[in-house]
């Protein structure tokens, strides 16, 4: 659709700061997008950008125009979604953010069965914080989150929430391991593997502990699980996680997951969800629709 290669144009600009580097990431010469972003304020007889020696920046107008384009821009992806779901070939692009316990399980599983009867489409997950899901979510840089302990966002509307205690994640030869709950002074004898202090996971440990005074034997912190992980298995260290994050995975690696006690630690929300009224294209309205019903199997 040629004509809205202009917004394409706007968007990239206004992301990249700079047009020339916008131009790199779209793959036309940087005069051509200067033009054509002329051109449109022209028509609007609004500057968009305030060039500066080293890049642009959003003018206010720039401002308002950037949010109604990338407002508009899910609109048009229902739209085209919409004709080929008329056509009987279901394409379209799912976009979601997600925490990093959905990574390695939940969520492969639910676009592999997914695909099984829309081939055709396609999906861009973004494995983020909480902080920087919500923050997509509401630039409309993606249309779904799955996150642990979503931070407020005023126009934000839940479609499932799923209640998630905590564990402890551990070799099979750990300690702990042959116990079925811990309470979190067993866990503080030993070194543990933490995320960093901008996961969900963490911060309701960190909660914990202020609260308690308990403090930990930490050995290791890294914002990725999957570094984590490794530290469980070959450092023997100890490690905490969501539930959903866990299973069925974690035998496969050699792992074992012991709840934490309900005493200790308090159960929190995994939140699934899309900005209040925001159409959604058919594609990502009939995943959602998957995804709901596979986490209401998970607490039946």
């Amino acid at each position: 659709m040629k004509h809205l290669r202009i917004l394409e144009y706007v968007d990239a600009v206004a992301r990249a700061r700079s047009i020339r580097k916008a131009a790199e990431q779209l793959n036309v010469t940087a005069s051509a997008v200067n033009r054509r972003i002329a051109d449109l304020e022209e028509e609007l007889d609004a500057q968009l950008f305030e060039r500066l020696p080293r890049g642009v920046r959003l003018t206010a107008a720039g401002e308002v125009f950037v949010h109604y384009l990338r407002k508009q821009g899910g609109e048009v992806e229902r739209m085209k979604s919409q004709i080929e779901d008329l056509k009987g070939l279901r394409r379209g692009t799912v976009r979601l953010a997600c925490s990093q316990a959905l990574a390695l399980n939940f969520l492969p599983r639910a676009i592999a069965e997914f695909r099984k009867s829309h081939p055709k489409v396609e999906f861009d997950v973004k494995v983020v914080d909480h902080e920087h899901a919500m923050a997509a979510l509401s630039a409309f840089e993606v249309d779904l989150v799955m996150v642990f302990r979503p931070p407020f966002l005023a126009n934000f509307h839940p479609l499932m929430t799923l209640e998630q205690r905590l564990v402890a994640v551990m070799a099979t030869n750990h300690p702990l391991a042959k116990l079925r709950k811990l309470r979190l002074r067993d866990c503080a004898a030993h070194p543990v593997a933490l995320p960093e202090r901008s996961i969900g996971g963490r911060q309701l440990l960190d909660e914990v502990a202020a609260r308690t005074g308990l403090s930990f034997n930490i050995a290791a912190e890294s914002n990725s699980f999957e570094m984590l992980r490794g530290l469980v298995i070959h450092a023997g260290l100890l490690s905490f996680q969501i539930s959903i994050g866990t299973m069925p995975v974690g035998n496969k690696l050699g792992l074992v997951a012991r709840e934490i006690d309900d005493r200790d630690v308090p159960s929190a929300k995994l939140v699934f969800g899309q900005l209040r009224e925001r159409n959604l294209p058919v594609a990502t309205a009939i995943f959602a629709q998957h995804v709901i019903r596979r986490l209401e199997a998970m607490v039946q």
